[in-house]
């Protein structure tokens, strides 16, 4: 039997439990949560709606972290979400401490499993999701890029008035403001968006993907983004449970590829059942080259405050 665990009953991670139940992807998916009655409330709720929907997955909502043992895959949801004026980093303290006491029971009853992190700042909780376990690199990766490149999909489409299903592209750096857009590797069925749009409408789309989150955030006022992010936390999760060799923008441990080491950041890798089962590296120029480093040491910056605060 195939168990999937859902670490956070917020709105990203009651999302995710519902994609995963709905298109099933795993026959038992364990949401889990420390407050109590929520978890087991939205199991509950997505369970009858089964009967309506026509799958047989199973939701189990739980307290106790013993429920998630023997899990082959962990969704990473918990922590602080953003509120408006608030940048990612500023949640590097509060979601470490979670991070931290979710990996202790991860490699304590699931020491084969594989982790897709969503709590933010990402690059950085992913990075500390892996220090805390132990496992191979490759088995922990961040979701960011396949949600920042669903983003910026979105615009293009909007830009072109086309159909979004019809554009594919590639955002690569830290999942925040120093995220790196990559438009020369953008298409619009098959179609480079360079060569389909003005370098102004290119930029505008570019700077928009950067502050996508925030946009978001500072509409709804209170909460941030969860339907795309569940989406493609999910999409991460199918790849990796049925071997799908994918090719995705994840966050990876970077040892060496594209200049850089010693830090997970965004870049195109291929998803399968060993999770990260190789980096794929661009030919990209120096410009592009100059805001992969920026956005390096960003995510070094944060890591230091992760050492600073000794959750590291």
């Amino acid at each position: 039997m195939t168990r999937v665990t859902v670490v956070g009953a917020g709105f990203v991670g009651m999302t995710c439990a519902q994609r995963l139940a709905e298109q099933e992807i795993a026959e038992e998916i364990v949401l889990i949560d420390v407050l109590e009655g929520r978890p087991q409330g939205l199991a509950l709720d997505i369970n009858q709606a089964a009967a309506i929907e026509g799958y047989q997955a199973r939701v189990i909502g739980t307290n106790d972290p013993k429920d998630t043992y023997g899990s082959e895959l962990f969704i990473m949801t918990a922590g602080m979400p953003r509120k408006p004026g608030m940048d990612r980093s500023d949640l590097v303290e509060v979601n470490g401490k979670i991070v931290n006491s979710v990996a202790h029971y991860i490699k304590e009853g699931s020491p084969d499993a594989k982790v897709i992190v969503v709590s933010n700042p990402l690059d950085t909780m992913v990075y500390l999701m892996a220090e805390r376990l132990g496992f191979p690199k490759n088995r922990v990766v961040g979701m960011a890029g396949v949600l920042d490149s669903a983003r910026m999909a979105y615009f293009i489409s909007e830009a072109r008035g086309g159909g979004v299903a019809d554009a594919r592209c590639m955002v690569l750096g830290g999942h925040g403001d120093s995220m790196v857009p990559m438009p020369q590797f953008s298409t619009q069925n098959g179609v480079s968006v360079t060569a389909l749009l003005s370098e102004e409408d290119v930029a505008g789309i570019n700077h928009r993907t950067q502050h996508g989150g925030a946009e978001i955030v500072n509409l709804l006022k209170t909460g941030s983004a969860f339907y795309a992010p569940s989406a493609s936390a999910v999409a991460m999760a199918k790849a990796i449970l049925r071997n799908e060799y994918r090719l995705m923008p994840a966050a990876a441990y970077l040892d060496g590829h594209y200049g850089l080491s010693g830090l997970y950041m965004g870049v195109p890798v291929v998803l399968g059942s060993q999770g990260v089962e190789r980096i794929v590296e661009l030919e990209i120029d120096e410009t592009g080259a100059a805001k992969l480093q920026a956005s390096a040491e960003a995510i070094h910056a944060d890591i230091l405050t992760l050492k600073e605060k000794g959750l590291l």
